[in-house]
Parts: C-alpha cells; structure tokens; sequence
C-alpha cells in the first residue's frame, strides 16, 4: 500500500530531520529499515517505541565502528533504493559508508545526506541547530513581535527547510533513476530550505510590499486583520480576512462597529485599530467566538493546543489524528486516490526487527547469532 510500496530506505538514525524524513517515506508505503547506533539509543531522548517519528519502521541496531557491523550495513545499502545520513560532513566516509563505497556496491543508490550548514561553506564542519540556521537566513529576523525575533519551533528549519526539501530530492532522484539507471547524491541543507522558502518573501521586498521592520507588514502580526487576539476566558483565536469581501464579512458578523472598522485602513492606522480589536475580542469567550465565526468567510480559527486539536469536529470528521498504541498523532499526509497510504504501525524498541531484516537479505541464523556474540548486532 502506498505509492512508494517497494521502495527500499535505510536510515542511518539521528534526531529530528532525518527520522522525519523516513517517516514521511515509510508513510508513503516505503519499506523502510532505521540502523540505531546501540540498542539504547534514541536521538530523542526518549524510548524508540515512544517516538512518533519511528512509526512504520523496522529496527535494527548496529555497531558500525565494528567490522562486521558495518560489512552488515553495507549488505544492507547493497539491496537498498535510498540511504540517509545526517552526520555532520566526512563522517560517513570515515566510518567506511560514504558515497563512494555505497555506489561501488550500488550504483542505483539515491545517498541523502542532511545537514544544517551543508556539505561545503565555512560552516560546514560547525554545531548548529535550528535557531542557528533560520538566523543566517533571513528567517528568524522576520519573525516576532517588535522587540525581538521568536523562534518558530523547529517547524521552520529542520523539518520544512530540511525534511521537506529532503524528501523533494529523494522522490526527484528517484524519478530521474528511472531514465539514467544511475543514484546521485543529495546535499540537503537546512540553510538552503530555509532560504528557499523565503523566495516570496524577496518578491516582495524586490516590489517595496514589504519592510525588514517585524510587525509592519500584513501578514506578520502588523496588520489588525491578520492575527492573533486573547478571548475572555484567556483563550486564543487567530483571523486572516484579508480579502475585502472576507473582512466585510467578518466586521458584519462579528458585530463590530462600522465607523470604526469599516473599511480595512492603511498601515499608519494598524496599531490604533489592533488595540480596539483586541478590545472587542476579550468581551467573548474563544468559544463563543467559535460559535459565531467558525465555518464562515470571516477567515477564523480558535487557537487550539496539541491536546484540544485532535477533537476539532473538522480533524475528527477528516481523522486527520490516528491512534497507534493508545498514542495520539498525525495521519499520514497527503492522501491518495488510488495508493492510499497504509495505517502506520507504531513505534518498535530499538533493534526489535534485527532477525527479520538481515534474514530478507539473506543472512542465516548462525550469522545472526555469531554477530550478536562478537557485539556486531546489539
């Protein structure tokens, strides 16, 4: 199931990008295998089996610094369709699987790699983290109230800029394989994804629509019409009317006064009418607001936390949430007309899948035995 079913991934396990990446692919229907570093390990910080992003997995937990943990590893690269690594630049080839032994093996072989800085640039070689690349990149400066930037989670940078872009070039190369017959190697870096999708942003800085200052544009918190408000009861909703028709309806449905808003006023007027819209949002409850915008053209949305969202009758009717083990969690997106994506299976202990998989490549069970008893397989 899935329209990725039979692709084959091997994931070199990390934290963050990476995992999300091949688990955005195993949802796709690729069989994917994720090679942990010890049978404790979990980039997380937290059990393998706890670790949404393992979903759809199979585990295996190899010491690659062992020879015939890495002879097993490479075994495995041998029958595989995509590899990804996340190690910061000349570590896999240090370790005896860069890309030119894995083609050697393999020539059909798509080799992700994801980084932060990348795989060249003074930076390369660095510790960095998501904040760290949004900042060079014009991304973390545009984000915020007027007296400092905010960071925007890691949604941004590692799992926009980096998964996402990733998986472009894993899905694109693959297509490509099937004309040349030939893999390539992939440099992901956050920072090039991050920057990327500032593109419209340059737009319109190039046309004058838009100012470095945070809180002065229309979709930055500096509009009045495009943000988020309190309610009563210390909630939260969000509006976006930017349209004139869109925020006609919303001055007429939220009751508010026209002398005063009603018509959508010039950027000098933005932070007089921001205070008495915040005003007239805290005379309501976010459900009462709820009640009264929701499902309309007024462009609203309560602001719902991590909780309260999986209950929103939309998500519910759209089982945008499923439950795995009793845990809560996305769906796997998008969805498909003919391959539609497989239910994931939940998360597994590190290494709970070692026998089945080194068994489908043809590894016996005195092998398997014999690189468990040498500390190869832990």
């Amino acid at each position: 199931m899935g329209p990725l079913a039979g692709t084959k991934v091997i994931e070199i396990k990390g934290i963050g990008p990476g995992p999300y990446a091949a688990m955005l692919l195993a949802d796709l229907g690729a069989d994917v295998t994720v090679v942990e570093r010890s049978s404790s390990f979990s980039g997380l910080g937290i059990p393998p089996q706890m670790d949404v992003t393992s979903r759809g997995k199979k585990s295996i937990a190899l010491d690659v610094k062992h020879p015939d943990g890495l002879a097993t590893l490479l075994q495995l690269i041998a029958k595989a369709d995509v590899l990804i690594e996340g190690f910061r630049p000349g570590v896999a080839e240090r370790l005896g699987f860069g890309p030119d032994a894995c083609h050697a093996i393999n020539p059909g072989l798509v080799f992700a790699r994801l980084t932060g800085w990348g795989q060249t640039g003074p930076l390369s070689s660095a510790a960095g983290h998501d904040i760290n690349y949004l900042s060079i990149v014009g991304v973390l400066a545009a984000i915020g109230g007027k007296d400092a930037p905010v960071p925007p989670l890691n949604l941004v940078g590692d799992y926009a800029g980096g998964s996402l872009f990733l998986v472009v070039g894993v899905l694109a190369a693959l297509l490509e394989r099937q004309r040349s017959g030939q893999g390539q190697v992939i440099d992901a870096a956050i920072v090039d994804g991050a920057a990327h999708m500032m593109s419209p942003f340059y737009g319109w800085r190039n046309a004058g629509a838009w100012q470095l200052e945070r809180e002065a544009n229309i979709i930055d918190g500096g509009a009045y019409f495009y943000g988020v408000f309190e309610t009563k009861d210390a909630k939260f909703v969000s509006i976006g009317p930017l349209e004139p028709q869109f925020y006609q309806q919303f001055v007429d449905t939220a009751g508010l006064d026209k002398a005063v808003f009603g018509s959508q006023l010039p950027p000098t007027e933005w932070p007089r009418l921001k205070q008495q819209l915040a005003d007239e949002f805290r005379k309501k409850t976010q459900h009462e607001w709820a009640a009264l915008l929701e499902g309309t053209d007024c462009c609203f949305a309560p602001v719902l936390d991590l909780e309260a969202c999986t209950g929103h009758p939309h998500n519910v009717a759209r089982d945008t949430y499923i439950d795995l083990n009793g845990h809560k969690q996305p769906a796997p997106a998008p969805r498909f007309s003919r391959t539609p994506c497989p239910t994931p299976e939940a998360p597994k202990p590190a290494g709970n899948d070692a026998d089945e998989v080194l068994a489908a490549i043809g590894v016996s069970d005195d092998e398997i035995r014999r690189l468990r008893e040498n500390g190869a397989l832990t």
